[in-house]
């Protein structure tokens, strides 16, 4: 199992950066040409969310995205510091609109749904966990 890991300041800016290094790993570990634009709009939106969070609650650590390559599977995960709502009312997402906050993420993981037929979502007190996972095909065997 290959593991790349990236992590970025939460800036807008380094997301480009993550969803080409995403692109890169993806198609090296054998994910289908077809889908990596998929690969590259779901990193975008993964990695735009654990931004947005992170700088609404004033986090200073740093955005982590693992890459992980295993036998028949490319998985990404993409991780924020955040503290998220848990059930019986624990930490809350911070200051601002949190009905406008709640909406615009559950857009961001309405569209990584369409995105990846493989998603689980966790979140908690001391952070969030977006795990996205397609299949991969071995390279073709040349006999000679």
């Amino acid at each position: 199992m290959a593991t790349v890991e990236l992590r970025f300041s939460a800036l807008p800016e380094h997301v480009r950066t993550a969803r080409l290094v995403a692109a890169a790993v993806a198609r090296r570990a054998g994910v289908d040409e077809a889908v990596l634009d998929e690969v590259r709009l779901a990193v975008g939106e993964a990695c735009s969310r654990a931004v947005g969070l992170h700088q609404i609650g004033g986090i200073s650590a740093p955005v982590k995205v693992l890459l992980i390559e295993e036998e028949k599977q490319f998985s990404i995960e993409v991780g924020d510091e955040a503290p998220h709502a848990v059930a019986g009312g624990g930490a809350g997402a911070g200051p601002g609109d949190p009905d406008g906050e709640a909406d615009e993420d559950e857009m961001g993981l309405a569209v990584i749904s369409g995105l990846v037929d493989d998603v689980e979502v966790s979140a908690g007190e001391h952070g969030g966990l977006i795990k996205m996972t397609w299949p991969t095909t071995p390279p073709p065997t040349i006999l000679v």
